[in-house]
């Protein structure tokens, strides 16, 4: 298969067979549905299904080497700004456990277990829910040699435990969950899907028959224009699942995303879903399946409703650049040596790529969820809950 950019890197061959096998199980999925398949379970297919997915697969996706790059893997002090978030709900909770969903490469863990140390509030436990074997042996080693001394502190879970005293630490997961997509064209409101036509995969359309769903398009598209976007009741059910399991503490949700009003604005009438190969950003969900990762910003606006149900309330909500400056981040960064060293400068590149509004800072958000009568604000430097 040719890319539409011909900037693209092609994959190699071995790459390009496994992309081969996840179309035929996405194929014979799609014949087994009667030759159509809704774009949340294609998107759930080539992303997580087992041995084929891109998370699932053993493929490197995190770093230089990779797809893409987080926080976490831009520099270790994105984890230890974090962490100073997390430990004033440590401090308040009795059981003072953090559980990290996704945790990718460990980055964040590392960076979080050997700041929450360094300032005398190690938690008593460290939960990790990871779905990827690959990813959760990488994870595994990195802590094993990065903070060996805390790794009797941290556990591999295999499912959400009942009850959670603590944080909740949700870093670029909410993007990667796959979302319904519907348009409303003419005043019909059809559900888009794929199917398999002329020797590839293709969009297909259905009308909406999903009154639940068709209810939240109709309040949240904006009116008088013909629109295409995403709804994700999947990820507003998580969150509302892990809140109603967060006995006391809080969730973080840190990812890329708008409030309402932002998400389903007349100009945005496309969407958010993009795909991420070799550090570029494509528009086409059908190259190289089980190759290119696939993500859909996120409504912060619905995360928080979802918080709510579950009777949380939000504590904060601030752009990420705000979050990590009002959590010390310069600060951490003096550590780095001095100011002309190639350290420092190393990590004065990274920070300045997390906090730059033409980066990271400005499209990332941060949005704390807390339990109970204990108000843990966010240290942002500015709030705008108001926003939302």
């Amino acid at each position: 298969m040719k890319p539409p950019d011909p900037t693209l890197p092609v994959p190699d061959s071995d790459a390009q067979r496994h992309s081969a096998r996840v179309v035929t199980h996405v194929r014979d999925e799609i014949a087994g549905a009667g030759g159509f398949i809704t774009f949340e379970r294609y998107m759930e297919l080539v992303l997580y299904a087992p041995a084929l997915g891109y998370y699932v697969a053993g493929a490197r996706r995190f770093g230089g080497a990779g797809d893409f790059v987080t926080g976490p893997e831009t520099t270790p002090l994105y984890g230890a700004a974090i962490a100073h978030q997390l430990e004033p709900i440590l401090a308040a909770t009795r059981e003072r456990e953090i559980v990290e969903l996704g945790a990718g490469s460990g980055a964040l863990a590392t960076a979080v277990l050997a700041e929450l140390a360094a300032l005398g509030a190690a938690p008593a436990r460290y939960g990790i829910l990871e779905v990827s074997p690959d990813l959760r042996a990488r994870q595994q080693a990195a802590i094993a040699v990065t903070v060996a001394e805390h790794a009797t502190r941290v556990e591999w879970l295999d499912r959400l435990p009942d009850s959670i005293d603590g944080v909740v630490v949700m870093n670029e997961v909410l993007d990667a969950i796959a979302p319904r997509v519907v348009a409303r064209r003419g005043g019909a409101w059809l559900e888009l899907g794929v199917t398999w036509r002329e020797g590839a995969l293709a969009f297909d359309e259905r009308p909406l028959d999903d009154a639940r769903l068709r209810a939240s398009a109709e309040e949240r598209f904006p009116a008088g224009v013909d629109y295409v976007s995403e709804l994700n009741p999947s990820s507003e059910a998580l969150v509302t699942t892990i809140g109603t399991r967060v006995a006391a503490g809080a969730i973080l949700v840190v990812d890329y995303g708008f409030p309402r009003r932002e998400y389903y604005h007349p100009q945005r009438r496309e969407g958010t879903l993009v795909g991420h190969y070799r550090h570029r950003v494509h528009a086409d969900p059908f190259l190289w399946p089980g190759l290119s990762d696939l993500t859909a910003h996120v409504d912060f606006t619905a995360i928080a409703d979802a918080g709510e149900r579950a009777g949380l309330h939000v504590a904060g909500f601030a752009t990420q650049a705000s979050f990590l400056l009002g959590c010390g981040i310069l600060d951490l960064l003096a550590r780095a040596g001095p100011a002309d060293s190639a350290d420092y400068l190393r990590a004065a590149v990274a920070v300045q790529r997390l906090t730059s509004a033409a980066e990271m800072g400005e499209l990332f958000k941060v949005l704390l969820l807390a339990r109970g009568d204990a108000d843990w604000p966010s240290l942002a430097i500015s709030d705008m809950t108001h926003r939302l």
